[in-house]
């Protein structure tokens, strides 16, 4: 069972894959690739991948905010799973934005995903 007190950067990459994968892509060294603020590279984040995917995720980021706030700082700050920091004041691209904690941040990921259209309808069915 995965115990974030202990956990190692392969721990945290193997238990949550699909977050890994995002930090790889619109959450990577490169989101501004993926739009001009950090909300549009999150949405981006749900455009880029199919249905199986988005609800890997949605599980994933559950069980990440299941976690202390301590616990998503350590987790997050490793670069396993994103390699922004979304708390970061950055300059580059301007208006780029912000969130106040780790928390906040995969909070917004979070609500992207579960707003997905593609997502909502799954779930209705």
């Amino acid at each position: 069972m995965f115990s974030p007190s202990n956990f190692s950067h392969d721990d945290i990459r193997n238990e949550f894959p699909r977050l890994s994968d995002l930090g790889a892509g619109p959450l990577g060294e490169d989101a501004d690739m993926y739009g001009d603020t950090l909300d549009e590279a999150i949405q981006e984040g749900v455009n880029c991948h199919d249905l199986q995917f988005n609800l890997q995720t949605i599980e994933e980021l559950h069980k990440l905010l299941s976690f202390t706030d301590e616990d998503i700082d350590r987790i997050t700050r490793t670069w396993a799973l994103n390699s922004i920091d979304p708390t970061a004041d950055v300059e580059e691209p301007p208006n780029w934005g912000r969130y106040p904690t780790y928390r906040a941040f995969w909070e917004a990921v979070l609500r992207a995903f579960e707003n997905d259209p593609e997502v909502q309808e799954h779930r209705s069915a």
